[in-house]
C-alpha cells in the first residue's frame, strides 16, 4: 500500500491548521527548517533559527523595511490603506531608537516586582468571576474568567472608568486580527476593525482630555504627563501606545488562560498534580506557554543579508519565526509534545528574545498563575462541555472562540 503525503506547506488560513497546527510545525523542523513560500517569504521552525534572529540587530520589526510591503504601498495613500490608523504604529512594530523611547514610558508599569504588587487585586477579581461558575459547576472559560479578569486589570491599570469596561469588549476583539496580514482579510472584516479603530481613538482622546483636566494616579496621567514634560509623546505615538497595551495586554492572556484549561481537560494527571502541590504553578504557567502559545508566530525584515539555518535571507525579505514551532523542537526540549507541568529548564520563545522581549510578560505570568491555580485547586472532574474545540479566526494570535466546561466544585 502507498502512503500519500501531502506536499509540505505553511497556510496558516486553512481551518485545519488553526484546529491543530502542529503536525505541520513538526513536518517543518523535519523537512524544510527554512522553508520558503510562494511569496517569497521564510518560515523559520527550529528553535535556534528562531532564537537568533529574534536576538539579531540586522532583523527589523518594522514591516515597511520590507520589499514586499514598499511594492505593495507604491502609490497608495497611507489613509486609504490604514484608516484611522495612519501614522500610528505601536511601539512593537518599531526599531531602536524609537521602540526603545515608547518602551522605556510604559516599562516601570510592568517590572515583575510592580506587577507582583497587584497579585492580591488579582486574586480578589478572579475570586470573583469564578464565585457564579463554581455554584454551578460548569463554567464558559472565555466569557466567564479568561476575557474579564486581563481586561479588567488592564484597563483599571490605565484609569479606565469601571462602567467603560465592557465597552471595549467588541472593538477589542476586532483589533486582535490587526496582526494577520490585510491581504488575506475580508473586506468586511477590516471595515469592522476600520470602525474599532475609529472607537478607540475617539474614546482615549475624550478620556486623554479628562485626564489633562484632572490628573489621577495612574498610566494613562503618567504617559500623559511625559508627554507635556518632555515632549516624549506625541498624539499619536500616545494613541497607539494605548490601544497596544489594550488589545496586547489582555487579548494573548485569554488565549494564555484558554489554552491552559484546555491542556487541563486533556492531561488531567497533570492538574492532579497541580491539584496536590500548588507550588508548582509557576512551572505550570510556563509550559501552557511552551507548548500551546497564545502568539503562534512573529515577522521580521532582514536589513541587510542574513544567513539563516544555512540559507541567506537577502536583505528587504520577510521571515516568519513560528515560535510555536521552535518550542516543541526536540533539540531544545525533551518529550517536547508532552505536556508536563514540573517542567524545568524550559527557555521557550512564547514571549519572544530580545529587544522585543514581551513587555507585559510578568503581568500575563501572575494572571495565569492566579486563574490555572484557582481552576486546578478549586475544581474536580473538569471536563469539556464540546468535543471539538472552537478556534477564532485569527492565525497570529491564535486561541479558542469559547471553552465550556463542567466540573464538580472541590469540597
Amino acid at each position: 500500500m502507498v502512503t500519500v503525503t501531502e506536499p509540505l506547506g505553511f497556510n496558516p488560513f486553512d481551518p485545519g491548521f488553526r484546529v491543530d497546527p502542529y503536525p505541520v510545525y513538526r513536518r517543518l523542523r523535519a523537512e524544510d527548517p527554512v522553508h520558503e513560500t510562494p511569496f517569497g517569504m521564510v518560515v523559520l521552525s527550529r528553535y535556534r533559527d528562531c532564537a537568533a534572529i529574534l536576538r539579531d540587530p540586522r532583523s527589523s520589526s518594522d514591516a515597511s523595511n520590507s520589499t514586499m510591503y514598499q511594492a505593495f504601498m507604491a502609490g497608495r495613500d497611507p489613509e486609504e490603506v490604514f484608516g484611522a490608523m495612519a501614522g500610528m504604529r505601536p511601539f512593537l512594530f518599531m526599531d531602536p531608537p524609537d521602540h526603545t523611547r515608547l518602551r522605556g514610558l510604559v516599562q516601570k508599569a510592568f517590572t515583575p516586582k510592580t506587577v507582583e504588587n497587584l497579585r492580591p487585586r488579582i486574586q480578589e477579581l478572579v475570586d470573583d468571576l469564578m464565585a457564579p461558575a463554581l455554584e454551578r459547576g460548569s463554567m464558559e472559560v472565555i466569557e466567564d474568567v479568561a476575557y474579564p479578569l486581563p481586561v479588567r486589570v488592564i484597563t483599571e491599570l490605565l484609569g479606565v472608568p469601571h462602567e467603560d469596561h465592557d465597552t471595549f469588549k467588541g472593538w477589542s476583539k476586532e483589533l486582535a486580527g490587526a496582526l494577520d496580514p490585510d491581504f488575506a482579510t475580508p473586506d468586511a472584516v477590516l471595515e469592522r476593525r476600520e470602525q474599532a479603530a475609529t472607537a478607540f481613538i475617539d474614546y482615549f482622546r475624550s478620556l486623554i482630555a479628562k485626564r489633562r483636566a484632572d490628573p489621577q494616579d495612574d498610566l494613562l496621567t503618567a504617559l500623559i504627563t511625559a508627554e507635556d514634560e518632555g515632549n516624549k509623546l506625541t498624539e499619536k505615538e500616545l494613541l497607539s501606545t494605548l490601544i497596544l497595551l489594550l488589545v496586547a495586554g489582555h487579548e494573548t492572556t485569554v488565549n494564555l488562560i484558554a489554552n491552559g484549561v484546555l491542556a487541563f481537560t486533556r492531561h488531567p494527571d497533570q492538574v492532579q498534580r497541580l491539584r496536590e502541590d500548588p507550588t508548582l504553578v509557576r512551572t505550570a504557567v510556563e509550559e501552557v506557554l511552551r507548548y500551546d502559545p497564545p502568539v503562534q508566530f512573529t515577522a521580521r525584515v532582514a536589513l541587510e543579508d542574513m544567513d539563516v539555518g544555512g540559507r541567506t535571507i537577502p536583505k528587504g525579505s520577510q521571515a516568519i519565526v513560528l515560535v510555536a514551532a521552535a518550542n516543541r523542537d526536540t533539540e531544545q526540549f525533551d518529550n517536547p509534545e508532552s505536556f508536563d507541568v514540573g517542567r524545568q529548564d524550559n527557555r521557550h520563545l512564547a514571549f519572544g528574545l530580545g529587544a522585543h522581549f514581551c513587555l507585559g510578560a510578568p503581568l500575563a505570568r501572575v494572571e495565569g498563575q492566579v486563574v490555572l491555580e484557582a481552576i486546578a485547586t478549586r475544581t474536580r472532574d473538569l471536563a469539556r462541555s464540546d468535543d471539538t474545540p472552537d478556534y477564532k479566526e485569527n492565525i497570529v494570535l491564535r486561541g479558542l472562540a469559547s471553552l465550556p466546561v463542567t466540573f464538580t466544585p472541590a469540597g
